[in-house]
């Protein structure tokens, strides 16, 4: 079994993001970018599949600028066998959407016909959490979402979930769309060998037309701002004043 598993650069978790002057967007420049926390737990879990003997191949894959080049190789250094570049924009500052990414990937989908796609839940800088289950969509295939635990077993994955109200646990039938949460796992940290054979490791390098995908946004971002600063605390002097000041504020 194959397992196709999408990653994204993204700005450093690590990095104060800051906004531009202009209110245009987010400052790039001379920025820290990595891969995405969520597709890192991904791509640990198809490596462990893989190690289980449960997984023949594994093939990152990654839609956006020409630099996401670093991102595979880090992919590749953790486990992965090969990867797959789709070159969809020049400007870093373009986030290709959801459902173009999910167009692209289903591309791949039936060229590479993997029996699982493990996919992040969400990119960090966009918070969208809509491409595994458009991927999902656009196949026809089943998909469990939010994914604490998986267990694949034949023709069968059963997932663990992580819902508002605590565990569900489902069984879906493969092949199948994965998201991963936090607690899936703990991603293993690229040793130097294996970093240096990542460099050897095979990358195709595609671009969206070879797919018949139109990547022009659909999507207009009018300004971007900087969240709001906490406003300073006051001192009362006993539980009534408390009280009377949360009245007066209209919490309670």
């Amino acid at each position: 079994m194959k397992v196709l598993v999408p990653v994204k650069r993204v700005i450093d978790y690590n990095v104060k993001v800051r906004v531009k002057a202009d209110g245009s967007g987010v400052d790039l420049a001379n920025v820290k970018m990595s891969m995405n926390p969520f597709d890192e737990i991904s791509v640990e879990q198809a490596i462990r599949l893989k190690e289980a003997g449960q997984a023949d191949e594994v093939i990152a894959v990654s839609v956006g600028v020409k630099q996401s080049q670093e991102t595979l190789r880090t992919a590749l250094a953790m486990g992965a066998d090969r990867a797959i570049l789709v070159v969809a924009t020049d400007d870093v500052h373009q986030d290709i959407e959801p459902l173009a990414v999910a167009k692209i990937l289903k591309g791949i989908v039936d060229e590479e016909q993997p029996g699982l796609v493990l996919c992040g839940k969400q990119a960090i800088d966009n918070d969208m959490n809509a491409t595994g289950q458009m991927l999902s969509a656009l196949m026809g295939w089943s998909q469990a979402t939010f994914a604490s635990e998986v267990e694949v077993a034949g023709d069968k994955a059963k997932v663990t979930r992580e819902v508002d109200g605590g565990l569900q646990t489902i069984e879906v039938s493969m092949p199948t769309v994965v998201t991963v949460d936090l607690r899936l796992n703990e991603p293993r940290y690229a040793s130097l060998p294996n970093i240096m054979k990542a460099k050897k490791k095979p990358m195709d390098e595609k671009t969206p037309a070879d797919y018949g995908v139109d990547v022009s946004p659909r999507l207009e971002v009018t300004g971007t701002t900087e969240p709001a600063t906490r406003a300073a605390g006051i001192k009362v002097a006993s539980v009534d004043e408390l009280i009377a000041k949360l009245k007066e504020a209209g919490t309670v």
